[in-house]
């Protein structure tokens, strides 16, 4: 029963995660042209009509109650605008790569805040992953070398990105993908035509255009890539997906967005990694492992 219950999901699951994977490629190339805030609502807004369209195709309308648009803004401050634009800020200084490997710490993000709510309890296992994964941390960062240019100021965007959506998934599953009153289409687009909103007003109050004209052509692929794809189609796989598997396992996604992002940033942007990246990725993995369960620790089954 357990596989048959996967195999309804896995497809989308395994989609989402080849999506987001290369969603970093794309960030790479629009940031080379365009200002982070520009680059992060050019997706929102690409996005948001993607799914506009559909819920047009469907015959769908956007959610009526006002709680949920409530909830929108909230979720879309911790899931799209703030960890959006750090990407896109990171991404400046560090390659599409290693922001894969730091958003692949979003689940000890989501249990990091999680203990410190007291939701769950605070097991051996679950500390040990932690200071596991922060010395996987440490590993990624390289931090017994000095860092060049604005590297540092890159990888802590970046990982602030995954704080942000360690907090926000918590948030969805909590009060947004738990509803059966609107399917996931309708949800994803509200949400999304939120944030859109939000950038727009931020990138005007910041004194940044929202669109450079002046962009090669390329950018503008990218943006169709990283809004039509990395946004839109990704967010509506990201609520089918969650509200049939769940929030933690649909977190584990991240686990697999290094392993396109390589693909994408390597063999195409001609990107180079240093081995304390995999070495650290590996180590992050395995705190999330132990975190979860998977691996175990001979000690006491809750601290005290």
């Amino acid at each position: 029963m357990q596989s048959k219950a996967a195999g309804r999901w896995l497809p989308a699951f395994l989609l989402l995660a080849a999506i987001w994977g290369n969603s970093f490629f794309f960030i790479k190339i629009a940031v080379g042209a365009l200002h982070p805030l520009q680059v992060s609502f050019g997706r929102m807004a690409v996005g948001a009509v993607t799914l506009l369209l559909a819920l047009a195709v469907t015959s769908q309308g956007l959610p009526r109650d006002p709680r949920l648009w409530g909830h929108f803004q909230i979720a879309s401050v911790v899931l799209t605008t703030l960890p959006f634009t750090l990407f896109a800020y990171g991404e400046q200084y560090v390659s599409s790569v290693v922001a894969a490997i730091w958003n692949a710490t979003t689940p000890l993000c989501t249990l990091a805040f999680t203990l410190l709510l007291r939701a769950e309890r605070a097991t051996a296992a679950r500390a040990a992953g932690l200071g596991l994964g922060f010395a996987g941390v440490m590993v990624v960062l390289g931090v017994w070398q000095p860092m060049a240019g604005g590297q540092l100021g890159g990888s802590l965007a970046c990982f602030g990105a995954a704080l942000c959506y360690g907090v926000g998934g918590a948030y969805m599953g909590r009060f947004i993908t738990g509803r059966r009153s609107e399917p996931p289409v309708v949800l994803a687009a509200g949400q999304l035509l939120t944030g859109a909103v939000q950038l727009a007003v931020i990138t005007l109050v910041a004194g940044v255009p929202l669109v450079d004209s002046a962009a090669p052509a390329e950018v503008w692929w990218s943006m169709l890539g990283l809004g039509g794809l990395g946004t839109g189609v990704a967010y509506l796989l990201l609520y089918w997906v969650q509200a049939r598997a769940g929030v933690t396992t649909t977190s584990t996604v991240t686990y697999l967005l290094p392993v396109f992002a390589v693909v994408s940033g390597v063999l195409v942007l001609d990107e180079t990694i240093s081995w304390n990246q995999p070495v650290g990725a590996l180590v992050i993995l395995l705190a999330i492992a132990l975190t979860q369960g998977a691996l175990r620790v001979p000690a006491r089954s809750a601290l005290r």
